[in-house]
C-alpha cells in the first residue's frame, strides 16, 4: 500500500534542482524549499513567473505521476475556471522526466504553475467563506467524474476504504488507552464496510485539506487554488467529502464540533448531491480519517524524526475528536448530518444500523 507510507530518502540541494530545471524546462530563478512529507518540492521564482517543481520520492511509481498529470489536464478541459495547477511540460514535451540525483537516487521531476494566495489553514474563515470552499470541492468532484486511468485503482494508505489494513500500525501507539480507542474505532468501521462498498465511486482528490486550499479575500470567489493531487484515487464520494469535513472540525470534541463543517457541506450540496446512505455514512468516514491520521502520522514521525513537527502538526487533536465519536453510539453518529441532503428520519437510521 502506497501514499502515506513512502520510504525515507536523502534530499537534494536547491542548486542541483535549479540545474535540472534550467536544462530541461528552461526555468531559472530563486529556489525556495517548501515543507512536504515525502518528496523535494521547491518554489521557483524567476523571470518566467512562479512555478512549483517537485522531485519525487525515489519509491514513487511513474504511473502515479502520469495519473496526476493526466487528471490535471482533464480538469482543465472539463471546468477551465477551476483554479487547479497546470502542468508545465519539459522542452521535449514530456509530463515529467527521470533524474538520478547526486545521491544516486532516481527522482521523477515535474513542474506545475504556481497558484498565488494564502493557505486556508492560516486564517479563520467565515461561514460564507467555508461555503465557497464546499462549492469548489463539489465542482471539482463533478469535473473529475468522467476521468479514468489504468492506475486510478491503486491502494493508498490515505484512502479510508482500506482503513482496516492499517491495523498493523497499532503496535506503534505506545499509549495503551489511545491504542484501545483506535482498536474500538477500527472495529466500528469494519462493521460499515459492506455499506461503504455499495456507495458511489469515482476518481477524487482525496486530500482536500485546509493546507491544500489557497484563498484570496480580494477575490469574490475566495478560492484561489486547489493544490496537491498526490493522493488522487478512485474511491467513494463520501470519503472524499469526509476528508474535507475533518479539516473543519473543532479540535475539541463537543456537540458543536461539526458547526464549521456544516458550512462547507452546505456549499458542497449547492452543486453536488449525496444519497441518503451517504449522509448516514459521512460522519463515520470522518471518524475513519481521524483514525488513519493518528496511525499514519505516528508511524511517519518515527521514520522521519527530523520532519516530525510538520508530520504531527494536526495529530494532537485526533484524540479528543475520536473520543467524541466513541462516546456515542453508531446511531447517534449517523444522525450528525440528518436532513443535509434529503429529509431523513430516525427510521432511516434504524434501518441503516439495525440492532
Amino acid at each position: 500500500m502506497s501514499g502515506g507510507l513512502a520510504t525515507a530518502f536523502r534530499t537534494i540541494s536547491p542548486d542541483e534542482a535549479a540545474a535540472v530545471l534550467h536544462r530541461h524546462f528552461g526555468l531559472s530563478g530563486t529556489m525556495t524549499r517548501l515543507d512536504t512529507e515525502k518528496d523535494d518540492t521547491f518554489l521557483v521564482d524567476g523571470a518566467q513567473g512562479r512555478h512549483i517543481a517537485k522531485f519525487s520520492n525515489p519509491d514513487e511509481d511513474p504511473r502515479e505521476i502520469l495519473l496526476q498529470s493526466e487528471l490535471l489536464d482533464h480538469v482543465a478541459l472539463t471546468d477551465p475556471d477551476l483554479p487547479v495547477p497546470r502542468l508545465v511540460r519539459t522542452s521535449a514535451g514530456e509530463a515529467f522526466l527521470p533524474h538520478e540525483d547526486g545521491h544516486g537516487q532516481m527522482r521523477l521531476v515535474r513542474v506545475l504553475t504556481y497558484l498565488d494566495g494564502t493557505p486556508l489553514d492560516r486564517l479563520d474563515a467565515t461561514s460564507e467563506e467555508r461555503e465557497k470552499v464546499g462549492t469548489t470541492l463539489g465542482r471539482l468532484r463533478l469535473a473529475m467524474a468522467g476521468f479514468s486511468h489504468p492506475h486510478d485503482t491503486r491502494e493508498i494508505a490515505w484512502d479510508v476504504r482500506h482503513l482496516p489494513k492499517l491495523a498493523f500500525l497499532l503496535d506503534r501507539i505506545d499509549d495503551r488507552e489511545r491504542r484501545a480507542k483506535l482498536e474500538q474505532g477500527l472495529e466500528r468501521f469494519r462493521g460499515l464496510q459492506g455499506r461503504l462498498a455499495a456507495c458511489r465511486m469515482q476518481v477524487l482528490h482525496n486530500d482536500f485539506s485546509r493546507s491544500n486550499v489557497v484563498v484570496d479575500r480580494k477575490r469574490p470567489e475566495f478560492i484561489a487554488g486547489v493544490i496537491d493531487f498526490g493522493d488522487v484515487v478512485r474511491t467513494a464520494i463520501v470519503i472524499d467529502l469526509s476528508t474535507a469535513l475533518l479539516n473543519h472540525l473543532s479540535p475539541i470534541g463537543s456537540e458543536r464540533m461539526f458547526d464549521a463543517a456544516r458550512d462547507l457541506l452546505r456549499g458542497y450540496l449547492s452543486v453536488a448531491d449525496l444519497t441518503e446512505d451517504e449522509v448516514l455514512l459521512l460522519p463515520h468516514m470522518v471518524m475513519g480519517r481521524v483514525i488513519a491520521r493518528a496511525l499514519i502520522t505516528t508511524w511517519r514521525a518515527e521514520q522521519f524524526p527530523d520532519n516530525a513537527t510538520y508530520i504531527l502538526r494536526n495529530t494532537h487533536q485526533s484524540w479528543s475528536q475520536l473520543d467524541h465519536f466513541l462516546s456515542r453510539s453508531a446511531d447517534e453518529i449517523s444522525e450528525t448530518f440528518l436532513g443535509a441532503a434529503t429529509p431523513l428520519s430516525a427510521r432511516h437510521v434504524k434501518e441503516a444500523f439495525p440492532s
